[in-house]
This record gives structure tokens, C-alpha cells and sequence, in this order.
């Protein structure tokens, strides 16, 4: 069965991250720990379905703040497919060298800031706008992406450099560089996309060593709660707790 074929590759992507990048996991955590006891944010960006890792951790049950989304709505709002804001436009602006300088014009960062990016292939001018822009604010970044696949490729922008080049710690997602998984029959491509799966486990093995660490540190983290539990008469106000400290730091920007 090609479901069941789907999960055996996830669950190897999944056990190769965690045989191989608790190391980087760890180094990344301890640079997003600093930024959050400082009162500062760790900047999370991608591009297409790459925004679903930064969507995952916050807001929402179980993340906490210090997290900041950086989505931008050209970048991932594509499900008309055709029309506005489709599919051809979608690529046209991740390969637009400049675009995420402007989309970094729009905040107010500092160096103890670090920017987190999610980038499969690593080759796109956008996310690598940013990083390079990051950099030269003086923060550290981290990108999580198919690292070890990406090496060869040919960059699609000027400075001759892929995002993991660029990067100050890396977190390998282990995904083979099609992402496609499962062979069809009578078909050229494949199904069944592994990048979603590695994104989000690298995004949660992460976040849980930050909490660690601040939790570590006495530091309190502003989480969000469930709030459908029956019984839990504080989670609104623990909720609006954690709304009110994102809006304090939010401010920054």
C-alpha cells in the first residue's frame, strides 16, 4: 500500500533527524533561549508551504511566546491556485532578488534577535534576502532545511550563495531533495511530500529544548493553553496572560 509506503519514509526522515541533528538542535535552542530571556523575539520565516512550520509553532496550543511570524501574504496565501495571487505569481516573487529586503524594511529588529527560516531547497532569492539582511543587523540565524541535498545546487541569487551557506547553525531535515516520496504507477513524479513532516518535527524537538532550557533557567514562559478542556476555569485568563505579554513585546517592532 503507497500509504503505508508514505509513512515508512516519514518515520525514517524522522528517526535520521533525530540520530543526527540533536547536536544543531540544541545549538540553535540555546541561541533562541538568549533571545527570549532578553525580552527579545526569535523572527521565524519561510515561503509557500515552508510557512507551515512558522504557522505551527505560535500561535497555538503548547507554544509560548518569544516566537514572532513573519508571514507574508503573497508568499503563502496561493490556494486559488490560478487567478490572484496564484501559483505562477507565488513563484515568480520567491525568485525575486530584493523582495525580502523589503519585506525586511517593514520591523524593527536588534542584534539579540535570531532569525529562524524554513527553506527545503535553500536556492531562493527571497529567503536568502533575509538572511543576508539579518546577518548584517547582527543576528544570528538558523535554517532548517534539506541542507546536505542542497549542496551543489546553484543559488538563484547574485551573491553565489544558497540560505545554508549563509546560515550560522543549520538543522538538517534529513528529506531527499525531490521531497516526493512514493513512486505512482504509469507516472513520472512521485507523491507524498516528507519536507511538511521534517519541518515540524524539527520545529517541536526545537522549541521543547527552548522551553527546557528557559524552564532550566527559572525563566517563566507565557504558554498558550488549551482552552476546550472541561474544568480549566484559569485557561482564559492564562491566555489572555500570554496574549498581553506578546502584545508588550510586539510593540518593539
Amino acid at each position: 500500500m503507497l500509504a503505508l509506503q508514505w509513512l515508512e519514509n516519514t518515520r525514517a526522515v524522522m528517526s535520521a533527524i533525530e540520530q543526527t541533528q540533536q547536536a544543531n538542535i540544541q545549538a540553535a535552542a540555546k541561541v533562541m533561549a538568549d533571545s527570549i530571556e532578553a525580552g527579545r523575539w526569535v523572527h521565524t520565516f519561510g515561503c509557500g508551504h515552508a510557512t507551515i512550520p512558522v504557522e505551527e509553532m505560535y500561535p497555538r496550543i503548547g507554544g509560548f511566546v518569544g516566537f514572532h511570524p513573519m508571514v507574508e501574504l503573497p508568499m503563502t496565501f496561493f490556494t486559488g491556485i490560478t487567478g490572484q495571487m496564484g501559483i505562477q505569481q507565488f513563484l515568480f516573487l520567491e525568485r525575486a532578488e530584493g523582495y525580502g529586503t523589503a519585506i525586511m524594511k517593514g520591523y524593527a529588529f536588534d542584534p539579540r534577535d535570531t532569525m529562524w527560516i524554513f527553506s527545503h531547497t535553500g536556492i531562493n532569492a527571497v529567503n536568502i534576502d533575509v538572511a543576508l539582511e539579518a546577518k548584517q543587523q547582527g543576528m544570528t540565524v538558523v535554517v532548517c532545511g534539506s541542507a546536505a541535498e542542497a549542496k551543489g545546487k546553484v543559488t538563484r541569487h547574485s551573491c553565489g550563495k544558497t540560505i545554508f551557506d549563509l546560515a550560522d547553525i543549520v538543522i538538517d531535515t534529513c528529506v531527499p531533495a525531490v521531497d516526493a516520496s512514493v513512486e505512482l504507477k504509469n507516472h513520472f513524479d512521485r507523491i507524498g511530500p516528507l519536507s511538511t513532516m521534517a519541518f515540524v518535527t524539527t520545529v517541536w524537538m526545537t522549541i521543547a529544548t527552548v522551553a527546557e532550557i528557559l524552564a532550566d533557567r527559572g525563566v517563566h514562559l507565557h504558554i498558550h493553553p488549551s482552552h476546550n478542556v472541561p474544568g480549566d476555569t484559569t485557561a482564559r485568563e492564562r491566555l489572555d496572560a500570554a496574549l498581553a505579554e506578546y502584545k508588550r513585546r510586539v510593540a518593539l517592532l
